[in-house]
């Protein structure tokens, strides 16, 4: 088989391999330290730093020589866990942590720890631990290592060398140190302990997962294998108990009272120790101080809706002279609140906060959903630091300001470090896609929705051309950005024939709080809807669409989204593909799925109507249905049960399942022949012509589509 474009998508994790991530700066922004593999089609992942004033990189520490195995990929269950909710393809050294003058590092590399002090220039130190080594972080001042292993949180003297326990699991479901699977997946809370500042307690979570229903995901192709046992916590059904204490390196512990259902975020600030708690309907988002003596809490800020409350990263937070930074909705934005005065005008959407820095605070914020702007708030007031179109992200410390960016008229990121007058670039050994995306932004129809039109680069005006829609289209996710990378897979489908548009309707961030919250009660009607005028809107802008050809493909929500197209709009949609889609949100988590419908108990008319289930009878167009049978996040369940029900209302449909594949399709050969099976269905359910060349420009020898999006 050629070279071909889904081939090296695959084997480059999206073009992402080689390119800089993982940001930290020293506190006086004279060195930077960050991940990157070796090139762009290597997935192991070093440790690099580099010398801003004389613009030296240098190899910290490499897989490959630390580990046999390189990739170090002999994980513990739940570092595998870890990496799927965050949606890591890579491997190697995927995450690492430092003490406070960012001299000191502590990663895990298959299950062990590893330690270098850097700065030192001290080649890393293997540390011998009971194994199975999770989330190491140094303390402040760099003389001790916590990290968890077997449920246990356990302390390394780096000077002493020596390891013991802290504090160990007092129940066969209890964890201490790290989140749990809502936390994780929904919160983006990846973490369960919290150092001190003095390097002589922490703030460390307890996770009992008795309550939470155990689901059993099975490997059909391999019925020898014991199933995967998960505690899944689905909408209307027990979370896990989590519960915060106060571990001092004795041992001895203080409970911390707080009344919620899930621990959103915790720290240690100039209140000293504080947590952020919400209850189960997540209409507020409370601050509370601990005290650390008694752990007793005093309500320091709260943020209250009566539909939800956003939990928005960076936040709380507080500048050197005290204040409190965090965020408010209102006039229609998000915006920036510090010491209680919001800075910033209802035009800018604030996304979240990265550093606080004296009295100077750095957050992403855009005055349009398709760029994510870098912006500092300080003594001279607002000021814009990423001009023009992109999405931009950073890091503001010491004095050094790390700018990574990602735009439509580059591949890839660029990475840039200034400093004064010096100005270094992060070189990004990434590969070139070798494919440009050809895209127009267009808003579309009178909700002025956000839209993305591309077409094959041999298309000639005047010959209609089938439609294909690529939408995500769901709370939290947009596709339509100005970023040349976002747009590379729907450039390729529209290279085999199609002409793509990608629609973020209501639910998706970015144009505040009013369009996100308009799928409250319903995740159904609303985004479906969107798609339709925008799809006819666009065509109302851009000759040639053949709108009696209309396809629909999507991944997790946009799975779902191309489902509910076919089923309860067939005079629009002719053909959709499906991957991973939620078909009854009974079925998902319970912070996601509350947030937006309510508790099931409560809300049973939001679950019916958002439920694809009731619709199966209606199918009259071909549907492919994919998904991955070791999924634990969409379980197959979703897929499986939306088949019985065509099944039995005698629809014709065809299911793609994908043996040992998560939500994630990391595997090459999957990800590759994935897409390269959607593009057949839909050409032969679309009849869609060949390209210019006469053929599809991949084929379709070994089956099977991508996910994302």
């Amino acid at each position: 088989m050629t070279d071909s474009f889904p081939r090296r998508q695959a084997r480059t994790r999206r073009f992402t391999l080689g390119a800089p991530r993982g940001v930290n700066v020293s506190p006086d922004g004279e060195r930077v330290v960050f991940l990157r593999s070796r090139a762009g089609t290597d997935p192991v992942t070093c440790l690099w730093t580099l010398d801003v004033a004389t613009g030296e990189e240098r190899l910290v520490a490499d897989p490959h020589e630390l580990d046999g195995r390189g990739a170090g990929d002999d994980l513990p269950p739940e570092e595998k866990a870890r990496r799927e909710r965050s949606r890591e393809q890579a491997g190697g050294i995927v995450g690492y942590a430092t003490d406070r003058p960012v001299t000191t590092a502590a990663f895990a590399l298959s299950g062990q720890l590893y330690v270098t002090e850097f700065a030192a220039g001290l080649s890393p130190r293997l540390v011998a631990t009971p194994g199975g080594v999770i989330d190491p972080r140094p303390d402040p001042s760099g003389r001790r290592v916590a990290f968890v292993s077997g449920g246990a949180l356990h302390v390394h003297e780096v000077a002493a060398r020596t390891t013991a326990p802290l504090v160990e699991p007092d129940g066969p479901q209890v964890s201490w140190g790290l989140a749990d699977f809502v936390a994780a997946e929904e919160m983006s809370r990846m973490r369960g302990f919290w150092w001190a500042p003095d390097g002589e307690s922490l703030l460390v979570a307890r996770v009992d997962e008795s309550p939470v229903t155990r689901w059993h995901i099975a490997d059909p192709a391999n019925p020898g294998r014991t199933p995967t046992v998960v505690a899944y916590p689905a909408a209307g059904t027990p979370n896990a108990r989590v519960t915060v204490h106060l571990v001092r390196l004795d041992g001895s512990r203080v409970a911390v009272d707080w009344d919620g259902e899930y621990l959103a975020a915790a720290g240690w600030g100039p209140v000293g120790p504080w947590i952020v708690v919400q209850p189960r309907d997540q209409r507020s988002a409370l601050l509370l101080g601990v005290d650390p003596q008694t752990g007793a809490t005093t309500r320091l800020h709260e943020r209250t809706d009566p539909v939800w409350v956003d939990l928005v990263a960076g936040v709380p937070a507080w500048t050197g002279s005290g204040a409190l930074v965090t965020v408010a909705d209102a006039e229609g934005a998000r915006r920036l609140v510090v010491g209680g005065e919001a800075v910033t005008p209802p035009t800018l959407q604030v996304r979240d906060v990265i550093d606080v820095g004296g009295d100077t605070v750095l957050f992403r914020a855009g005055t349009e959903p398709t760029s994510i702007g870098l912006w500092t708030h300080g003594p001279g007031g607002l000021t814009e630091l990423t001009p023009g179109r992109g999405l931009h992200t950073g890091r503001l410390v010491g004095g050094t300001l790390v700018v990574a960016r990602h735009d439509l008229d580059s591949d890839g990121v660029t990475t840039t470090v200034r400093r004064g007058e010096v100005t270094r670039t992060i070189e990004s050994f990434a590969e070139a896609p070798g494919l440009l995306p050809r895209v127009t932004l267009l808003t579309a129809g009178e909700r002025e929705l956000p839209a993305a039109v591309l077409l094959p680069s041999w298309h000639e005006p005047g010959t209609p051309l089938p439609v294909l829609m690529d939408p995500y289209g769901g709370p939290h996710a947009q596709r339509v950005v100005a970023s040349r990378n976002a747009h590379l897979t729907s450039q390729w489908f529209a290279e085999q024939g199609f002409a793509v548009v990608v629609v973020d309707g209501r639910g998706t961030p970015g144009r505040g709080p009013e369009v996100e919250r308009a799928v409250h009660l319903d995740l159904a009607a609303p985004v479906l809807q969107d798609q339709v005028d925008g799809l006819h809107a666009v065509a109302e802008q851009v000759p040639d669409l053949d709108l009696s050809r209309v396809g629909i493909r999507g991944w997790s929500f946009g799975g779902y989204l191309a489902a509910l197209a076919v089923l309860r709009r067939p005079d629009v949609f002719h053909a959709a593909v499906a991957g991973a889609p939620v078909t009854d949100w009974a079925l998902y988590d319970t912070h996601y799925t509350e947030r937006y419908l309510g508790h099931p108990d409560q809300q049973p008319d939001a679950y019916a109507r958002s439920s694809l289930l009731d619709d199966a009878a209606k199918l009259s167009r071909p549907l492919l249905l994919v998904h991955g049978l070791a999924d634990d996040n969409v379980v197959a369940a979703h897929t499986l049960r939306l088949s019985s029900a065509l099944l039995a209302a005698g629809r014709p449909h065809s299911v793609l399942p994908l043996s040992g594949v998560t939500h994630m399709t990391p595997q090459e050969v999957v990800a590759e022949n994935l897409l390269l099976l959607q593009v057949e269905f839909l050409r032969e359910a679309l009849s869609a012509p060949p390209n210019g060349s006469g053929r599809l420009a991949g084929s379709v020898e070994s089956g099977a589509v991508e996910s994302g999006g």
